[in-house]
This record gives structure tokens, C-alpha cells and sequence, in this order.
């Protein structure tokens, strides 16, 4: 595919050319095939759980009113999950870049509307949901220090932004830094999460299962509470495409994008079912809807003076969520760059350490500069109906390329049945949300018309002026000469 604003790359590689001399290396200039099946696994599992699970899995209880229709929901959530990012393994495999849902869309659609989806996630999307989770990091932190009050919002902030440092800074030296932060995390808050499912089966051992009597009783089955639900459950079953976003920087992607996908989805359901049942044997109902921490809870009243090792786990496991995000964010602006969609210095990659440091930098800096912000989390509420209007839209790719390309490879070819439903579920929640929450879901797309005459002027516009053009190359000089960057060597083995 052609680029998209041929003079922005043009640029870069004159740039790129004029910093030959800053740095040299036996090894060509790339990303570095380096994310292993174990990666991809942990990639996944850690980028799908982050609080949710620990701190409020109550939203779908309130929806459904009974246990044994909240299990099932957690059930159905990951079955729906895993029709989705199967889908994805599908297109993940059929174009093997990183980018996952912007790669997909602009190879179907276009750059037009590659660059709006690219726009969402930058604007807001992708830096929202790394400061918000370095703030949930910061609260659990703070936790036993400020048992009982509330610590002052400053203190929180300051912590949110020492994460996201040690994050920015570790994803920046190495990629196998950030892989092991992931993989560190991830395995740590999945033996929380075991231990819980332990003490849950103990209760059950004990007798507590009071719960699980007439489970069905009280059950609400209505059309909005079923959605509403669904939104709860697929909200801390969201990041299942966030491999996707790396696939470029994967060993074996046809053989470990699908098992990594399948392991990862079939983990976290198992691990997400039975752990709410644990909660179950322990929480009774009457709290649990109401309760802001149902694990915290749980550990006191099982665990006494150690339930303050509670706290930890959610930390470590917020803490691998922002490396996660990093991580796959990263890697979307450069694809991006690639394409000319974004500044040409962020696909450049540092010479020696052979990350994309520019576009780590820059994910970086705007997640501390919505740590100013009072209230990020009503940006990421506009952005709600967009996020799910965009994953469908990929999912339905899938089914678009089925009748545009049905001669193209496919090395995973999923049953069109997945697809198929994904996409009309997806269309019944964006359509309930619409109708529900009709505030938020205009202001996402005013959000998303924003990002027009960004496109107008930044990508289409191709005869800028000389004294811009020029402005431009000495910006991009100016950051390879500061970071020792240049564009990646395609023509190497």
C-alpha cells in the first residue's frame, strides 16, 4: 500500500540519512522478533487483568440480581471474548504487522478511516487507560498506608507518575525489560487470584455455600439489564487484542498469535468464574452489591492481619496493566509513523538499544499529562461506545475480507460463525448504549470528527510549504541527534 503523505516519510529518510554518522552497529536497525508463545500469553493475560477482578466485580450482580445468573454472565463474556480475539488471530495472521485494530482497518477501508480509528486511540483511548490504571496502582500502593482515610489526591497523582516513569524508561532500554515486567506481573496477580480460588474452594470444603442455594432466584432477564451486564463483564475482560498490537515483534505469529489467544482467553475465564464464586462462599450477597473492594473484603474476612498482602497483588497487577498498555501503544504509533499518519520520528528506532523510543516517549508523556486533568474518567466514558462501535468494525473485516479476498492466505481460517456473532452482538450493545447513554455516546463521536481536519491538513494536504516542510526536518534532526534515532533497516535479514 502506498503512504499516506509520501513528503512526511521523505522527510524522515532524508533526516534518518543525515544521522548515519551518530551511531553505528554491526546489527541493522528493527524491531527484533523477540515476543515468545510465554510473552504473547502473558501479554494477553496481563493486559486483560488489571483491578476489575480485585476491586469491583459487583456491576453485573446488580444487573442480573442473583449468583447463578452473574456466573453465567462471566461465562458468556468470555466465550463472546474469545469470538472476538479468535477473529482477530484470523486478520492477525492474514496481515502480519503490529497495529492490530488500525492495521486492520486501514488495509480494508483505507487511510481515511485508519486514521480516524489511529486518532481515538492517541487522542484519548490508549493514554486515558494508562493513567487511569497508574492511578487505581497508585491507590492500592497507598493503601495500608492510609488505612481507614483517604490519601490526598496529590500524593496519588505524584505515585501514578512515578509508575508511568519507571515504565516509560524501562520500555525505552529494552524490550526484553518490558516483556519481563509483563511476564513478572502477570504470573503474580494470577497466583493472587489462585490463592483466592484456593481459599474459596476451603469455604466450599467448610460448607459455605449458602450462596449457591436456589441460585437462580430473583433473576432480572431484561433486555437492558442483560446489556448493561454484558458492558460490566466485557469491560474486565478488555485487552484480548492487545497481542495483536505486537505481532510484528513475534517469533512464530501463525503458530503462537492462535494458542496464545486461546490459552489466554480460556485462563482468564476459568480463572474469572471461579474466583467470583469464591467471593460467593465468603462476601455475603447483601454487601457484595455494594462493597467498592469485594477482594479486599474477602481477604479480611478470611485472612485477618494478612489481608493487607491484598492490597499488594492489586498493585502488581495494575502496575503490569500500564506496561501492557505501554507496551502495544507504542507500537501503534509507530505503525502509524510507518504509514505517515504520525510524525515520521516516531517509527525511528534508538541504534543501539533497537526500541522505538520516540513513540515510547511520547505514549509516556501524554498518560502524565492526563494525570492534570480532574476528571479523565469522563474522557474515557465518551470513548466507550467508540472503542466497541471500532472493535466490531475489525471483527467485521473478517467477514469482509471473506468476500473480497476469498482467495487470500489464510493460515487461521476461524468457523464464519465467529465472526458472525461478534458482530451482531456488537451491533446490539453499541445500539443499546446509543439508546442509553446518549450524552456520551454523541460526544465519542464529535471525539471522533476531530480527528478530520487533523487528517485534512496533516495527511492529505501534501504540497505544504516549503518554510513548514523545512521546520519539520530540523524537528526530526533535532530528536535523532538527542536520542540517536533513525528509521528501521527493511532491507535486512
Amino acid at each position: 500500500m502506498p503512504k499516506a503523505c509520501e513528503s512526511t516519510e521523505s522527510l524522515g529518510k532524508k533526516a534518518a540519512a543525515s544521522g548515519e554518522e551518530l551511531a553505528s552497529s554491526e546489527d541493522p536497525v528493527q524491531l527484533k522478533r523477540r515476543i515468545t508463545l510465554i510473552n504473547g500469553v502473558s501479554i494477553i493475560v496481563g493486559s486483560i487483568i488489571g483491578s476489575g477482578i480485585f476491586v469491583s466485580p459487583t456491576g453485573i450482580f446488580k444487573e442480573v440480581n442473583s449468583v447463578g445468573a452473574s456466573l453465567l454472565v462471566w461465562v458468556a463474556c468470555g466465550v463472546f471474548s474469545f469470538f472476538g480475539a479468535y477473529s482477530y488471530a484470523e486478520l492477525g495472521t492474514m496481515i502480519q504487522r503490529s497495529g492490530a485494530d488500525y492495521a486492520y482497518v486501514l488495509d480494508a477501508f483505507g487511510p481515511f478511516l485508519g486514521f480516524l480509528r489511529v486518532w481515538c486511540e492517541i487522542i484519548v483511548m490508549r493514554p486515558c487507560g494508562q493513567t487511569i490504571v497508574a492511578l487505581t496502582f497508585a491507590k492500592y500502593v497507598l493503601e495500608p498506608i492510609f488505612t481507614g482515610c483517604q490519601a490526598p489526591i496529590i500524593t496519588e497523582k505524584l505515585l501514578a507518575a512515578l509508575c508511568i516513569t519507571i515504565i516509560t524508561f524501562a520500555n525505552c532500554c529494552s524490550v526484553r525489560a518490558s516483556t519481563i515486567i509483563q511476564d513478572v506481573c502477570t504470573w503474580g496477580k494470577t497466583i493472587a487470584l489462585l490463592g483466592i480460588i484456593a481459599a474459596g474452594v476451603a469455604q466450599v470444603c467448610r460448607g459455605r455455600v449458602e450462596a449457591f442455594n436456589d441460585a437462580f432466584a430473583d433473576t432480572t432477564l431484561g433486555i437492558g439489564n442483560l446489556v448493561r451486564a454484558f458492558y460490566s463483564g466485557l469491560f474486565a475482560y478488555n485487552g484480548w487484542n492487545y497481542l495483536n498490537c505486537v505481532t510484528g515483534e513475534m517469533k512464530n505469529p501463525q503458530r503462537d498469535l492462535p494458542l496464545a489467544i486461546f490459552i489466554s482467553c480460556a485462563l482468564v475465564t476459568v480463572v474469572y468464574v471461579l474466583a467470583n464464586a469464591a467471593y460467593f462462599t465468603t462476601v455475603p450477597v447483601s454487601i457484595f452489591v455494594s462493597t467498592p473492594a469485594v477482594a479486599i473484603l474477602f481477604a479480611q474476612k478470611l485472612f485477618g492481619p494478612l489481608a493487607m498482602v491484598m492490597p499488594v497483588f492489586v498493585s502488581l497487577s495494575t502496575f503490569g496493566g500500564v506496561n501492557g498498555i505501554m507496551l502495544t501503544t507504542s507500537r501503534l504509533f509507530y505503525t502509524a509513523a510507518e504509514e505517515g499518519h504520525m510524525p515520521a520520528v516516531l517509527c525511528m528506532i534508538q541504534r543501539k538499544l533497537l526500541t522505538p523510543l520516540p513513540a515510547v516517549l511520547l505514549v509516556g508523556l501524554l498518560s502524565l499529562v492526563y494525570l492534570v486533568a480532574d476528571d479523565i474518567y469522563m474522557l474515557m466514558n465518551y470513548m466507550g461506545f467508540v472503542n466497541w462501535l471500532a472493535i466490531g468494525l475489525s471483527v467485521f473485516i473478517v467477514l469482509y475480507f471473506r468476500i473480497t479476498r476469498p482467495l487470500a492466505p489464510r493460515p487461521i481460517r476461524v468457523p464464519i460463525v465467529f465472526p458472525v456473532v461478534y458482530t451482531l452482538l456488537t451491533v446490539l450493545l453499541c445500539t443499546n448504549t446509543f439508546i442509553g447513554a446518549f450524552q456520551e455516546s454523541v460526544m465519542g463521536i464529535l471525539i471522533i470528527l476531530t480527528g478530520i481536519p487533523v487528517y485534512l491538513v496533516g495527511v492529505a494536504w501534501q504540497r505544504k510549504p516549503t518554510s513548514l516542510l523545512k521546520a519539520s526536518s530540523s524537528f526530526t534532526r533535532l530528536v535523532q541527534k538527542l536520542f540517536l534515532v533513525q528509521l528501521e533497516d527493511k532491507d535486512a535479514d
